[in-house]
């Protein structure tokens, strides 16, 4: 009897194992869906206070998640090379704009570790740089690339005749950065089709 038991316990473990296998297979991103069964917490955590502050910034959450994705892997201590910091790895330049433009009085960097914080200061950004390319056809690209290398540098990548989004990746000379923003064009993409961050 015991016998018959660890078989059935083998067999329910092994068709949860394929149910679950199946499931991440269809999800688009076989890892990411993995590594967010195993640490629901970790991909999670903030899905509330991003959808929130998204709202507030007329942003859809799942893109905001999407940057906070490929910025700090959800670490919010995170502090990047050039002292990028927090989970949408907000650099102190654009940081102290978003402080003067809405009037944060004593705004000090080390904020920016403060998951709150750093959303409303990067998702202001972020809505700001989709602001300045509203009248492209696809704005994502061009906005997600001003994000990562600034404002100047986007507007070289144009060039003088403009160019379409697709045209616009090719013209990116820093591999960085066009990888960076097909990496979170296609996360963006993930949350879309499955329909939730």
């Amino acid at each position: 009897m015991a016998r018959f038991l660890l078989k059935l316990v083998l067999c329910l473990l092994l068709a949860l194992a394929a149910g679950f296998g199946f499931l991440a297979l269809r999800s688009g991103d076989t890892f990411y869906s993995l590594y967010e069964w195993v640490s629901p917490a970790r991909f999670q955590q903030y899905d509330n206070l991003i959808s929130s502050v998204a709202a507030e910034h007329q942003l859809d959450p799942m893109l905001v998640k999407a940057v906070v994705w490929r910025e700090s892997r959800f670490d919010r201590q995170k502090v990047g090379s050039a002292e990028e910091r927090g989970l949408m790895q907000v650099s102190p330049k654009a940081a102290n704009e978003w402080a003067r433009e809405n009037k944060v009085t004593d705004f000090k960097l080390d904020q920016l570790f403060d998951p709150k914080t750093n959303l409303e200061a990067g998702s202001w950004y972020l809505r700001r740089a989709i602001d300045h390319w509203q009248n492209e056809s696809d704005p994502l690209p061009f906005a997600l690339a001003e994000y990562n290398a600034g404002a100047s540098r986007a507007q070289r990548w144009v060039g003088a005749e403009g160019v379409t989004a697709n045209e616009f990746l090719g013209h990116i000379d820093f591999p960085a950065t066009r990888q960076y923003v097909k990496s979170i064009l296609e996360r963006y993409a993930f949350y879309k089709k499955r329909g939730r961050m």
